[in-house]
């Protein structure tokens, strides 16, 4: 089987996703085609030099609908002969992507690919999709469908994470981001968005609140509490699936559950002749993917099965692993996948996440696998996991070694 290997990465800034956010006014198609141009002009690439542009995204309706990879390919200066594949799996979109890239390279069809996603959270907005796991009564009532902020607060319940333990991990992602950005650990890969006349939109992630303590943190209110215990009472709707839960523990607020954001990313994937080819180093080899489907109603508890299983399947072991990007969704899903693997918090999320930075749905995949590879050259360390939690009960999982 052919090696997979990653050659480069490109990501934006994450703009807040609201009216007054910097990248409001940019179309998810054109935010694409920012990265695809990235990736095209930064390795000295010919319009057709990949097989296909895979790129993901959650909400698929009006702007974001359609095939936008095939619209986002044709507002870039890749040749039109390069098709495009719009996919969705939810928060997992942009590293389905690089996953379903990189096996079609080993399968040995095509040499490269460009793989990513976006979401422009700001101008599509979550669940405008009318999705039928949440909007068919017949599906909702058979899976006992709850919003995910509910599962975060009963996987908190179920695993005995505290409030305090959940701001505390958010108040740490803010001084990991902000000390990141502060030593420019991101320089490689995040490109300045820029209008039609060339001038800067937004050259750095601004949803960050580095001033963030437990005392600012304390004074929020729990943010599914209401929608739990009185209209539409969901925490009835989780106790009938967990009888051995006598209720819902609360902890989660905007605070420390990650950010709405707009953003954008994509990698370059290829096989080692692709490299040789046009004169390119690979910057690491994609050792193993990996998905799972899991319980739809805790729903966001996938990252550890699928660990347990991308590691079951590469014959390794968690501590053959040096560095971990697990998405922060929401606090207690990163306090679940270190207590299930006892992994230190100091090899996981080393430069903040989602919580800091914000989660643009269909573009976070891949820009955590993209993260990893830049923390694990400057660290000089070898292999990385990156893994997120899905919507309805999934989890994916990658892992990468630095060559």
């Amino acid at each position: 089987m052919t090696d997979a290997y990653i050659y480069d990465t490109v990501r934006t800034p994450r703009g807040k996703g609201r009216p007054d956010g910097s990248l409001h006014e940019v179309t998810s198609v054109r935010l694409s085609a920012e990265v695809l141009n990235a990736l095209k002009s930064r390795n000295n690439l010919e319009g057709h030099a990949v097989e296909d542009v895979i790129w993901g995204n959650v909400t698929q309706v009006g702007e974001q609908g359609g095939c936008l990879a095939r619209t986002a390919v044709l507002a870039s200066d890749l040749d039109e002969s390069i098709p495009g594949l719009a996919i969705n799996r939810f928060c997992a979109s942009g590293m389905e992507a690089v996953n379903l890239a990189a096996n079609q390279v080993r399968g040995g069809a095509g040499q490269a690919y460009i793989a990513g996603g976006v979401e422009m959270m700001g101008r599509v907005p979550m669940g405008s999709d009318g999705a039928a796991i949440a909007a068919d009564p017949s599906i909702a009532m058979e899976t006992y469908f709850v919003p995910q902020g509910i599962s975060a607060d009963i996987i908190a319940t179920e695993y005995g994470f505290s409030r305090d333990e959940a701001d505390a991990l958010a108040v740490e992602s803010q001084r990991r981001a902000k000390a990141a950005w502060d030593d420019n650990r991101f320089a490689k890969s995040v490109i300045t968005v820029r209008d039609q006349n060339g001038l800067p939109i937004l050259d750095r992630d601004e949803y960050m609140r580095p001033q963030t303590d437990m005392q600012s943190l304390g004074g929020l209110k729990p943010a599914f509490k209401d929608m739990g215990e009185v209209m539409p009472g969901f925490d009835k709707v989780a106790l009938m699936k967990y009888p051995h839960l006598e209720r819902i523990n609360h902890i989660h607020h905007a605070g420390n559950s990650s950010g709405i954001v707009d953003g954008a990313a994509g990698l370059l994937i290829g096989s080692k002749e692709f490299g040789e080819a046009h004169g390119l180093k690979p910057r690491a080899v994609i050792r193993a993917t990996a998905k799972i489907g899991t319980d739809p109603t805790i729903m966001l508890t996938g990252p550890v099965p699928v660990t347990e299983k991308i590691l079951a399947d590469s014959g390794m072991s968690i501590s053959d692993i040096d560095l971990f990007e697990v998405n922060e969704a929401f606090a207690s899903v990163v306090m679940r996948f270190m207590q299930a693997f006892n992994v230190s918090s100091d090899v996981v999320n080393v430069n903040g996440g989602s919580i800091a930075m914000g989660h643009p749905l269909g573009a976070t995949g891949a820009i955590i696998i993209g993260t990893l590879l830049d923390e694990l050259e400057r660290s000089g360390k070898g292999v990385g996991l990156a893994t997120l939690c899905i919507a309805s009960g999934m989890g994916a999982a990658t892992i990468i070694e630095r060559v």
